[in-house]
């Protein structure tokens, strides 16, 4: 069995990190060593990691940084042949390391192996599949379009692979998980376990819900991606690409209650969804956005909020997601 380096950095994770923690130490396969990154946290986290009795925990403590800074941290650390990165509010299924070493070894040509997500809300409730798409083999167009990735918290890599592209690029605070995924498809094969065994935690103050920061991140890795002599020949999907990015940050941006979205921002993303993509004028959904957005802007909050969660078909953004192009 080959020893798997399991690297979780955390800031005041308290909320979370037990239970993140122990759905690794819950492992079916269990040759691994779980690397903690503790980033200066003032919450009681380090007390928690250093109550849990387990010998292949590690805790490392260090300055506050992003979290390609303390991915990278982890990897200075890491034993393992095989690396996985879990975030500190993510949770694994029992059988996520065992399955994915077993893809990999099944798959000698593969670098990366990735499941199958789902999101859960704060209390760990399931709240809708986040990416359930089997490409495998050379997967870098497939990446150029649409990050099916869907987390941090997914992969398992080769660790001779993964230092051929020099880990995380720390200079990104946001899209740092897709851009370390298009830099390994441009040398590896990717390999999928078609199950769901990442949960995936929305929380209201998460990156990913800086949606200003997210749109600059993306579309810096998508045009840096894009310069990629791998891509030469794909620079008809450019446009795709990036149509595809306004169109899950259209749903970002409404998927928030009543009250508190960004007037602005919504209309600035609403155009910039249908420059992109014209033919969706043709489409419901564009004009669901619009009526949600509406409500959200002319009704209390209350009355808004009560109106939307009668009709929630009617107002569910995800219809988004099954207009994202994804033939190259």
């Amino acid at each position: 069995m080959e020893l798997i380096s399991v690297i979780i950095p955390v800031y005041n994770g308290a909320k979370t990190i037990k239970e993140t923690i122990e759905s690794v130490l819950q492992q079916t396969y269990s040759h691994f060593e779980v690397i903690v990154i503790n980033s200066d946290s003032s919450d009681g986290t380090l007390e928690i990691v250093s109550s849990i009795q387990d010998e292949r925990i590690k805790i490392y403590n260090y300055p506050k940084a992003n979290g390609s800074v303390n991915r990278n941290r982890g990897l200075t650390h890491a034993a393992g042949e095989l690396i996985s990165f879990l975030d500190a509010d993510d949770i694994w299924t029992p059988d996520k390391l065992e399955a994915q070493y077993k893809a990999l070894k099944e798959n000698p040509q593969a670098g990366v192996v990735y499941s199958w997500t789902d999101a859960i809300d704060e209390q760990g409730k399931f709240l809708r599949p986040c990416s359930h798409i089997t490409w495998q083999g050379d997967v870098y167009a497939k990446l150029l379009l649409n990050d099916f990735i869907a987390s941090g918290s997914n992969v398992m890599i080769r660790q001779n692979v993964l230092a051929k592209v020099d880990g995380f690029n720390e200079s990104l605070t946001n899209a740092q998980d897709r851009d370390a995924w298009m830099r390994l498809a441009a040398i590896t094969d990717f390999v999928c376990v078609p199950k769901v065994q990442i949960l995936y935690r929305i929380l209201p103050n998460s990156v990913s819900s800086n949606i200003v920061g997210m749109e600059i991140a993306q579309l810096q890795v998508i045009h840096s991606a894009f310069q990629d002599k791998k891509a030469a020949t794909l620079q008809h999907i450019q446009p795709q690409s990036i149509a595809n990015l306004y169109k899950y940050l259209c749903y970002k941006t409404l998927d928030v209650a009543p009250g508190k979205q960004n007037n602005l921002l919504i209309m600035r993303i609403l155009w910039q969804t249908i420059k992109r993509d014209p033919r969706l004028l043709q489409k419901r959904i564009i004009y669901k956005a619009c009526v949600k957005f509406l409500i959200m802007v002319l009704l209390p909050s209350p009355l808004a909020t009560k109106l939307i969660n009668k009709f929630p078909s009617l107002f569910n953004m995800s219809t988004f997601f099954g207009y994202t192009k994804i033939d190259a």
